[in-house]
């Protein structure tokens, strides 16, 4: 199962590889792109760099999948042990936490491979300052500290989980329950083990769950950015003004402003992700009726 899901996300990884690509050189305003738009940049990267330029960096990407994935699996296991164990805490909250705990834990253990990625992804071809997945490791840990300079923006990316996973469950709460009390004919349907009982309709799922993700990624995005902007660190011509979280959110806000700077690319996430939160929830109402979870 655990690798039927690695094997599944590097495919969905790869689908979307080109958008991530784009999102990055627009976040990190780079300067031979940042004059375009989104649409326009995805037009200009095959043109410039041949259709390849599209995946620069989903190499290190699929690296990292694997050992997100089972990193994931081990410690989701370890926390539930724990809390249920040493704590006492159990029941459904026990699942949350230690299921929001094992994916901290990934991202951090996995970390580096997330910064190598959007090294490479930055670089425009005739400008490469490295040459792969090895030399990017091996120049990151000569010339900018270590360990140290691995870890480049941990701090937004661990804050950012939090509004995110909580705005999402938040948002798609509130229309699954606003929905079913004022339009319980026209967008719910009866539950398979208890005819009492109504549930969304498939579609109807699908859209709360493609808004949800949409809410939650406009709240959390200015974090995406500095946290892009971070890593990327040295590689940026002004990577001394985006040294820690809140000197990278006011230069960002100061330089280009809310729209051309803290939520650039913004559209192109929505792109990405609303599909993916609608499947994610619509997956997860279905998971809960097959397994009779309240």
């Amino acid at each position: 199962y655990k690798l039927w899901a690695s094997v599944a996300g590097c495919c969905a990884k790869t689908t979307i590889a080109p958008l991530d690509r784009i999102k990055i050189l627009l976040q990190a305003q780079n300067p031979h792109y940042k004059h375009l738009g989104v649409f326009a940049t995805l037009k200009a990267v095959p043109q410039k760099e041949g259709f390849l330029g599209l995946y620069k960096g989903n190499g290190a990407m699929m690296v990292r999948i694997f050992p997100y994935g089972a990193i994931q699996f081990m410690a989701f296991d370890k926390y539930k042990k724990l809390l249920s164990k040493r704590i006492g805490i159990s029941g459904h909250i026990h699942r949350l936490m230690a299921g929001s705990m094992a994916g901290m834990t990934a991202v951090i253990c996995t970390y580096p491979l997330d910064v190598i990625r959007a090294r490479l992804a930055f670089q425009v071809t005739g400008e490469h300052r490295y040459t792969g997945i090895a030399n990017a490791f091996h120049t990151i840990y000569l010339k900018e500290g270590g360990v140290s300079g691995f870890y480049r923006g941990l701090i937004p990316t661990l804050i950012g989980m939090a509004p995110y996973a909580g705005f999402s469950f938040f948002t798609f709460g509130t229309l699954k329950s606003l929905g079913l009390k004022h339009f319980p004919e026209l967008l719910g349907r009866p539950s398979s083990d208890n005819p009492d009982v109504h549930i969304l309709k498939t579609h109807v799922n699908l859209l709360c769950g493609g808004i949800a993700g949409a809410i939650a990624q406009a709240i959390s995005y200015p974090l995406d950015v500095a946290r892009r902007r971070m890593q990327l660190g040295s590689i940026l011509p002004d990577s001394d003004k985006c040294v820690s979280l809140s000197k990278t959110l006011a230069y960002v806000y100061n330089k280009y402003g809310i729209k051309k700077g803290l939520y650039r690319g913004l559209s192109l996430n929505f792109i990405r992700c609303i599909p993916s939160q609608a499947v994610a929830f619509t997956t997860y109402e279905f998971m809960k009726q097959t397994l009779h979870l309240n």
